[in-house]
């Protein structure tokens, strides 16, 4: 091997060490040494990595083995065990450890069990001693959501509860060993903060919803979140002994298979069945082949406290990811260290959770050429914030100030400008646009928008010419949580604020006929957005309808004339 900082990947064909492997293989000082029981396996993963500028070395590796012997033939400065499930290494857990600093080498784990991160400081005399970083649960859980919870927590005056959760993509590719460690905790008893104390949790036995939904962007639907036995449990405990409560959760996707896993929890946790673990290939074989929904995932993680003039106040952190991106979130911890190594920034020695030793700032460098998306948001927002800021979050101030100014009608406000009409021309467009009022078509017309807003709710009258109609406008709760609903009689449309830099869009995302809701195929469509050209406020509306075609486009500028009187 050359004079390269030689990495150790144990699993380094697997799902998360291949994702190390994706995440690192661009950086020439590194020979990455793609690791496991199958040298076959190995050698033909390190082949379809045909455009890797690190050198891939593929290497058999046993944890059952001589570790000692196979560490001193491989000679790595940093050992990444990314194979697992930690929760089932047996009677000497840590032998790789043990290994480790005898050789002399860097570690680093992808350990998801609360037990065994928190058991690592037991060689922290022994890893200070050999001047060697041993970090264990280096991985989104709990590096980065500590990292997040540190931001979240500055400032505030009293912290109540730490909560958060990971929603993956039902595309994203979860591992054997992933489902053999959560076949082998659900049900059983963990480690759980509750008021004030440790008590005893279930995994997949206790539920929560949450929508994450970073300020500007389309959110994730609305996900049920069940507890997982995560080291977060235990470890966000120590580091905020303030906090009453501290909550974990995971939201696979499609919804029918969790609520299966949440049945087959209860089981276990009524002790009608021992475990889940012989249930694991079944398990495995059901989310790799049964998937549908968006391909995008997202994580969220919420502080509850007051804020520095002893308010309450609710404070969270948004992440989501499309595509391919999301799967490799969980492996960025170790890539952002192996590479703060390369830097020069080695971890201080001593063993550990990783939790200190990471910050936002280091994962914003390696998800800034992907589609990963983050933002902030805080609750409640002030009595007197629009309904667009209140939705918007942090994206607001990145509108443009036309757009801003216009929706700023906490108080009402009027406006005038100019509008161009077209309408669909067939019978059925006609009827459609005849029972929702929709004005007649020209050319060019004068529009007036009156804004009335009155208990987070803001009434919309459009005149074009001398004809009126009239929308209702307020924020989603439930399903719709995060969204703009806008009422035309009894129909309502839920739909998502995104902000792209240029125009602030109004994406559809649910409806509803009298409060039940109705498939989106069956549903209109819409494109919609708003925009500043030369500091004025600009829109452009068009609804139609598969069966219906085109039934109404109208689009115009318009200049606010200040708020109403009173």
């Amino acid at each position: 091997m050359s004079e390269r900082l030689a990495v150790l990947i144990i699993g380094g064909y697997g799902t998360f060490g291949g994702r190390i492997v994706e995440l690192l293989e661009d950086e020439p000082r590194l020979a990455l040494i793609v690791a496991g029981p199958s040298p076959a396996k190995a050698l033909q993963f390190c082949r379809g990595r045909g455009n890797a500028k690190a050198e891939l070395v593929p290497a058999g590796f046993d944890r059952d083995g001589d570790l000692a012997a196979q560490l001193e033939a491989l000679r790595p400065a940093i050992v990444v065990d990314a194979s697992g499930p930690f929760q089932t290494y047996g009677e000497a857990p840590y032998r790789l450890i043990e290994a480790c600093v005898a050789h002399g080498a860097g570690y680093l784990d992808l350990a998801d069990g609360s037990a065994f991160v928190a058991g690592v400081s037991r060689y922290d005399a022994a890893a200070r001693a050999a001047g060697l970083y041993v970090l264990s649960g280096v991985s989104s859980f709990p590096v980065l959501t500590a990292a997040v919870v540190r931001r979240l927590a500055a400032g505030l005056s009293r912290i109540d509860a730490i909560r958060g959760g990971i929603a993956p993509s039902p595309f994203a590719g979860v591992g054997l060993n992933v489902i053999r460690a959560i076949a082998g905790y659900a049900g059983r008893p963990v480690a759980v903060k509750r008021n004030g104390k440790m008590a005893v949790g279930h995994p997949f036995t206790e539920q929560m919803r949450f929508t994450v939904a970073p300020p500007g962007r389309i959110p994730l639907r609305s996900t049920l979140f069940s507890l997982v036995d995560v080291p977060d449990l235990c470890v966000l405990a120590e580091l905020w002994p303030q906090a009453n409560a501290v909550w974990m959760g995971a939201g696979p996707v499609p919804e029918v298979l969790h609520r299966a896993l949440i049945t087959c929890g209860w089981l276990v946790r009524l002790r009608l069945a021992p475990s889940l673990a012989p249930l694991a290939p079944l398990m495995h074989w059901a989310t790799s082949r049964l998937r549908w929904g968006e391909h995008r995932g997202g994580m969220f993680v919420e502080v509850s406290g007051a804020d520095p003039v002893g308010a309450p106040t609710r404070r969270s952190w948004h992440l989501l990811a499309e595509g391919d991106a999301g799967p490799l979130i969980p492996s960025m911890a170790v890539a952002a260290i192996v590479r703060n190594v390369l830097a020069g920034r080695n971890p201080p020695p001593g063993a550990r959770p990783c939790v200190h030793d990471l910050e936002l700032d280091d994962y914003d460098r390696l998800s800034a050429a992907r589609t990963i998306h983050t933002g902030w948001r805080t609750d409640p927002p002030a009595p007197d914030t629009p309904l667009y800021a209140r939705l918007l979050g942090d994206a607001w101030e990145r509108l443009p100030a036309a757009i801003r100014e216009m929706h700023s009608v906490e108080r009402g406000r009027v406006a005038h400008g100019r509008a161009s009409v077209e309408r669909g021309h067939g019978p059925l467009a006609a009827l459609i646009g005849w029972v929702m009022r929709f004005p007649k078509p020209c050319a060019d017309t004068a529009l007036t928008v009156r804004f009335e807003a009155a208990a987070g709710v803001e009434t919309w009258i459009r005149t074009f010419g001398e004809a009126s109609f009239a929308s209702r406008q307020l924020a989603g709760i439930g399903r719709s949580e995060r969204l703009l609903v806008e009422r035309f009689g009894p129909l309502s449309f839920a739909m998502a604020l995104v902000w792209d830099g240029k125009r602030l869009s109004l994406a559809l995302r649910r409806w509803s006929f009298l409060g039940a809701p109705l498939p989106l195929w069956l549903g209109p469509t819409s494109q919609a957005y708003e925009a500043a050209e030369d500091g004025r406020f600009t829109f452009h509306v068009e609804i139609g309808h598969p069966l219906a075609g085109m039934i109404v486009r109208y689009r115009g500028w318009l200049d606010p004339d200040g708020p109403q009187s009173r």
